[in-house]
């Protein structure tokens, strides 16, 4: 067995190894969520935090891990007689990002069950994990349904499967941890507020701490056990630390002072519902017995707001996760008089060291985009602009995003599971029967049976079971959705340099990534103008990164649209590559214009015609405005084999609107 690196020998990190220690001392916390760039140890220090929790009683033979001391009366492996137990250490189970739900759940032996009649169940992750810490890394990769089945384990304790005829139903209480890599992509809003803290890991910048970081590494790749028995004594310490402030921590007192500062706190930052509240009472207390005391003191408030609020104050994907630690300290000394634990040193922020994880947000106001540089009234709504080689504009902002219609790709796919396109995925509506190729994991009892019956006789049955061969089984064949490589191909030329149309087309673009947010699609950027086209943004799950990328996007200069279709075939073409089960979705947002260079129309036109020939699915967004439009936006549509919409016609309200504009009529 691998010696783990031990959790006192990491360097720095204070607000990570504090988040998990609170969690150690009080698992009513609810977890830990850490973000941050790759090799910041937050693997390392969660896997370490396994050796550091004290020993669990249970029930010898149980494979449910029921206290002997309050069993569970519905443990499947129970009822359980009355006795002392036996002890082991906590488990720390990871699960893996493409598991599947079988084994993460657990599963009926189907084999045994037809063959047999016995329901002989295997019990998943969930059963294994109870009354230890379930470690997902990657946690914001983690697919959807699985996702679902997390969620509903983490609310009621407890985990639930109802497959085949088999009802089953187990004790799940466990520490929740997830890492993620913010550049990969967001987590979802309920499965983001199951975790109980969250906090912001990032490599040192001093270089004597980095040098550290490697002088520890090194010695514990040399010689492991070795390195491990010299941290022995402080790893003893922290431990029996943990142990005391968990047979303190009944004894810690929550006056109505800090509960009226905590309850302020949540409602200055807007958080919704009151799991927040909750959540930080509870790092509140454990923080008074990790620290040995049985008062809750402002400071403790404090840094609990610190860990428990940043994740929670999102309103969308692109806000940054922190929060505005002068805020926090004005509304804490708002309160601080009606505190009954208050100390004279109130007024101080907190103790010394990081702070938690929030980090300050980015300003909300700033200069629109450039002022007096903007661009001039002749590029404005309607005009024709200089489109010969005008100067560069300084970037705008983008309007306030809107619902959009759903943009989707013809037929069905067998991509990555999604919420886009009709595919053919694991989870869905049963369409239909298959033989399994490899492991059977979606058993079509019907078509099973089926295939078995005519050869009953033949095979000698005697008893009440059939008797199935392994040519018997048949796979179910389902129908969901897929998510997509949407690709935005931006024309930032001249043309579009209208401060008012480029703002509307970026709040497009906006409107668009939050749809392929919540969609679970990728996306990537390419951006066009003067002379060429340039990747802005690689295909990723970050829709933030694509976000970031679309603001400061800068504007002018000629309009080389076959530039971008061309750099669009490209990106797509390592693509698909890389992932070839995934479709993509290419929006193109213009207003049709091609100038610079020879034929400029004529090759934008050949471009197009790459796309349709490969049959990628294609929406152009037409930006033309003014009275006189010239319909150049729809051609290319036609040429790519796609469809076009207005700016207008991409709101799903409009649409909406459109419909009962059409039904008042007919009535």
């Amino acid at each position: 067995m691998t010696t783990p690196f031990p959790f006192t020998a990491v360097v720095g990190q204070d607000d990570l190894r504090l988040a998990l220690l609170l969690n150690a001392v009080s698992p009513a916390v609810g977890g830990v969520l850490v973000r941050g760039e790759k090799g910041t140890a937050k693997s390392t220090a969660v896997r370490a935090l396994s050796a550091l929790l004290p020993e669990v009683a249970v029930v010898p033979g149980c494979r449910f891990s029921c206290d002997p001391a309050a069993p569970d009366p519905s443990c499947p492996d129970g009822p359980h007689e009355p006795g002392p137990g036996a002890r082991r250490p906590a488990r720390m189970v990871e699960l893996p990002v493409g598991a599947s739900e079988d084994r993460l759940v657990g599963a009926l032996d189907i084999e045994r069950a037809l063959a047999e009649g016995v329901k002989a169940f295997e019990p998943g992750l969930l059963a294994e994990a109870h009354r230890g810490i379930l470690y997902v890394d990657e946690v914001n990769l983690l697919h959807d349904h699985l996702v679902d089945l997390l969620l509903d384990a983490a609310a009621m304790g407890a985990s639930y499967v109802e497959r085949e005829g088999v009802s089953v139903r187990h004790a799940s209480k466990f520490l929740l941890v997830g890492t993620m890599n913010p550049e990969e992509g967001e987590l979802r809003p309920q499965l983001l507020d199951r975790f109980g803290l969250t906090v912001e890991v990032a490599a040192s910048r001093e270089p004597d701490q980095r040098v550290e970081v490697v002088r520890r590494r090194l010695a514990y790749d040399d010689d492991p056990a070795g390195f491990a028995a010299r941290w022995a004594g402080e790893e003893a310490a922290v431990r029996q630390r943990i142990v005391a402030a968990r047979a303190l921590l009944p004894s810690v007192r929550l006056g109505d002072g800090a509960l009226r500062q905590i309850a302020a706190t949540c409602a200055a930052f807007e958080v919704d519902g009151m799991r927040a509240d909750i959540v930080m009472a509870r790092t509140a207390t454990a923080l008074a017995a990790w620290a040995g005391r049985t008062d809750v003191l402002a400071e403790d408030v404090r840094q609990a707001a610190l860990l428990a609020l940043p994740h929670r104050r999102r309103r969308n994907p692109f806000d940054a996760p922190g929060l505005d630690e002068d805020k926090l300290d004005e509304t804490l000394e708002q309160f601080s008089g009606e505190s009954e634990s208050e100390s004279e040193d109130d007024d101080d922020p907190g103790p010394d060291g990081p702070g938690g994880g929030g980090g300050r947000p980015a300003p909300d106001d700033g200069p629109q985009g450039g002022g007096d540089t903007a661009a001039r009234p002749e590029a404005g709504e309607g005009g024709e602009p200089q489109a010969s080689g005008g100067r560069e504009q300084s970037p705008v902002r983008a309007a306030e995003p809107f619902r959009t219609k759903v943009l989707s790709v013809p037929g069905i796919g067998e991509g990555a599971a999604g919420r886009r396109s009709r595919a053919r995925t694991e989870h869905g509506r049963t369409t239909g029967a298959r033989r399994p190729r490899g492991a059977l994991s979606k058993l079509h009892l019907a078509a099973t049976v089926q295939a078995a019956a005519p050869h009953q006789r033949v095979r000698g049955r005697s008893g009440p079971g059939l008797v199935i061969r392994r040519d018997d089984l048949r796979q179910a064949t389902r129908e969901g959705r897929e998510g997509n490589l949407v690709l935005f191909v931006v024309d930032a030329s001249g043309s579009m340099a209208a401060r008012q149309r480029m703002s509307a087309v970026k709040g497009a673009v906006l409107s668009l990534l939050l749809d392929a947010y919540q969609r679970r699609d990728k996306v990537g950027l390419v951006t066009f103008r003067g002379s060429a086209a340039e990747v802005a943004l690689p295909p990723t799950s970050s829709v933030d990164a694509a976000a970031a990328r679309l603001e400061s996007l800068p504007t002018g200069g000629r309009t080389p649209l076959a530039a971008g279709l061309l750099k669009a075939h490209e990106v797509l073409r390592v693509e698909w590559l890389r992932d070839p089960a995934r479709r993509a979705l290419v929006v193109l947002v213009t207003d049709g214009r091609a100038t610079g260079g020879p034929e400029p129309v004529a090759l934008a036109g050949r471009a197009a015609r790459l796309f349709a020939a490969e049959g990628v699915a294609s929406v152009v967004v037409d930006c033309e405005s003014g009275p006189v439009r010239l319909g150049l936006a729809g051609q290319l549509a036609g040429e790519l084999g796609g469809t076009a919409v207005t700016l207008d016609e991409l709101r799903a309200d409009a649409i909406a609107a459109l419909v009962k504009d059409v039904r008042r009529r007919a009535a």
